[in-house]
């Protein structure tokens, strides 16, 4: 349960002031026989406080968990991750430990909208790259909202950054951890300092890893006619992955005598990481001999990525507020893989070496106008652009000569979006509070086809949403929530991108296995819809805290799945099983 709120009391005390009174009506006073005792006036004292994590999701409408300051530093997480992992409804894919996939309410990957500060966290980006000592808040939303966006199926979780201070203070953090006998070690410096109308805070982060995995794949293809066994594959593989990393990012604010606020939040990352994985496949049934008995692969990697983000505030009025948003971003990353297969004479069958060079670009921009109205309206409208961009380089050969030739060496994605949004929130009765708006979002999708053309993708969607408490006593602790979205989930740049990954298990050329696919994207994607509804009974604790039952439902269009067919590809004399994403229909 949230922690209780850690209240910041200011204390006043009633000074009374004696007015001096005329000198004839004192001389007079002085001549009174015997005046009556002085008016005692009592000590006057007036506490306030902050409102804590619990009573913010208590007077939010649309349905919000909020983890402060006082519970991120209450267990003493190391990363991103461990502290994820014990909030309510998100569960982190991977080994222990080691970081992954984040999702709420079990929906899978690209269903959970992930924003830092805000704005979408870009891809390649690790929040386990991020110090828990770097964060001042976690909010997720159970519904997506006009204001926060449609992409968030199964919600959002948005990580706040720490904002900058006056408060002089220099934090150094040294910690490890060993694994399977092995040191994971990290570091990481927070400052914060103010010169004139500016405040800054700069962060940085510095890790090594040293991690071994061991995993087994096994095999098994029947007929279907009479169920006999025709393959049956066992792979035995050992990993040893070594690598550093450094994450900095800074805070830089400045505020006017007007309310103005400028902030600009430059963001870096960059890791090198080397992987030795060893392989085994081992066949105890199947027509042919397996395609090596051994296999030795070395991977080096390096990811490289610049954001810049700025926001500027500022008032048009007593009640009206105008914030532009704005950001640019540049990752570039780098990996070689070499692999070796052998036979059971150790004799060397087959070399794979593949270079992959892949650059993502970002620019977004946004703006909000917010004013509060009569009848406790509080308005919101904002329009929003964004474009994401990828080139892909990759060269294959195998046994030194070119794989996939036909492809070319450079292939690109692009993702246009822009939004239009009105929120209003309001509370129409004391039993009552409601928030609703309209949301409109373009999409422009673009990818190379396997035919060497461009193939592209138009949708735009409408997402009405609507947010609402009803709490049967307004002075008592018990309320119900319940909400009516529509949201989506766009496509991914690498799933836009046509070029294909060959099985290492069944290589070119020859057919290969339904169970053993090669891997392809599909230019020609659709953003998957969904209309929700959530149902919350809350009961918010006496001594702080609360009790919460939710029930969630999401009917989908368009789902996106991974789908094994036996296609006439261009890489390929022979049909080659492919698995490639696909608009598959509905689901719940």
């Amino acid at each position: 349960m949230p922690a209780s709120p850690h209240p910041l009391r200011l204390h006043f005390a009633l000074v009374t002031l004696l007015l001096a009174m005329p000198l004839a009506a004192r001389a007079q006073a002085s001549a009174a026989p015997a005046a009556s005792a002085p008016t005692r006036l009592d000590r006057v004292e007036v506490t306030g406080e902050r409102a804590g994590d619990t009573e913010q999701r208590r007077q939010s409408t649309a349905a919000k968990i909020i983890i402060g300051r006082d519970e991120i530093e209450r267990y003493g997480d190391s990363t991103v991750g461990e502290l994820l992992k014990r909030l309510p409804g998100v569960t982190i894919q991977g080994a222990p430990g080691r970081g992954g996939a984040i999702r709420l309410r079990g929906l899978g990957g690209g269903y959970t909208q992930i924003l830092l500060d805000g704005e979408r966290v870009p891809p390649g980006v690790s929040l386990d790259s991020l110090a828990p000592e770097q964060i001042e808040r976690i909010e997720i939303l159970r519904a997506p909202t006009a204001e926060t966006g449609a992409r968030a199926i199964a919600g959002t979780i948005n990580i706040v950054t720490r904002e900058a201070y006056r408060k002089r203070i220099n934090d150094l953090r040294v910690g490890g951890a060993l694994e399977n006998g092995r040191l994971q070690s990290g570091a990481s410096w927070t400052r914060n300092d103010g010169v004139g109308a500016w405040t800054h805070n700069l962060s940085l982060t510095a890790f090594h890893r040293d991690r071994d995995g061991d995993s087994v794949t096994t095999t098994t293809d029947e007929r279907l006619a009479d169920g006999a066994t025709t393959l049956a594959q066992s792979e035995h593989e050992r990993s040893r992955e070594r690598g550093d990393g450094l994450h900095g990012s800074a805070r830089l604010q400045w505020r006017g005598d007007k309310g103005e606020v400028l902030t600009l939040a430059p963001f870096v990352v960059h890791s090198d990481a080397h992987t030795r994985r060893n392989a085994r496949l081992q066949q105890s049934t199947g027509g042919s001999a397996p395609p090596y008995d051994r296999a030795d692969a070395d991977t080096d990697g390096r990811f490289t990525l610049l954001r810049l983000n700025a926001q500027w505030n500022h008032r048009l009025g007593e009640d009206t507020r105008l914030e532009w948003r704005g950001g640019v971003g540049d990752s570039h990353s780098v990996n070689h893989t070499l692999r070796h297969e052998f036979d059971a004479a150790n004799t060397l069958t087959r070399t794979l070496d593949d270079r992959a060079d892949v650059r993502d670009r970002s620019a977004s921009l946004s703006a909000k106008l917010s004013r509060l109205m009569a009848d406790e309206h509080s308005g919101v409208a904002g329009a929003e652009a964004e474009r994401t961009r990828r080139r892909e380089g990759r060269r294959t050969l195998q046994d030194g000569a070119p794989l996939l030739a036909d492809f070319g060496e450079n292939l690109s994605a692009s993702t246009s979006r822009f939004a239009l949004y009105v929120q209003d929130e309001w509370n129409p009765t004391p039993h009552w509070a409601a928030n609703a708006g309209l949301r409109w979002e373009g999409i422009t999708t673009r990818g190379d086809a396997e035919d060497g053309g461009t193939q592209s993708n138009r949708s735009s969607v409408w997402t009405p949403l609507a947010h609402a408490v009803w709490k049967p006593d307004p002075k008592g602790r018990d309320q119900v929530r319940i909400s009516l979205t529509r949201s989506y989930r766009a496509p991914t740049l690498p799933d836009l991108i046509a070029r294909p990954s060959i099985s290492t298990r069944f290589p070119l050329p020859g057919p290969n296995s339904p169970t053993a696919p090669d891997r392809a994207g599909n230019p020609g994607l659709r953003p998957e819809l969904a209309r929700g509804i959530d149902l919350a009974i809350e009961r918010y604790l006496q001594g702080g805290g609360l009790l919460s039952a939710n029930l969630f439902r999401r009917e989908l269009r368009d789902t996106i799945r991974n789908l094994t067919a036996l296609e006439t590809v261009p890489w390929s004399s022979d049909p080659r099983w492919v698995s490639r994403p696909q608009s598959v229909g509905d689901a719940v």
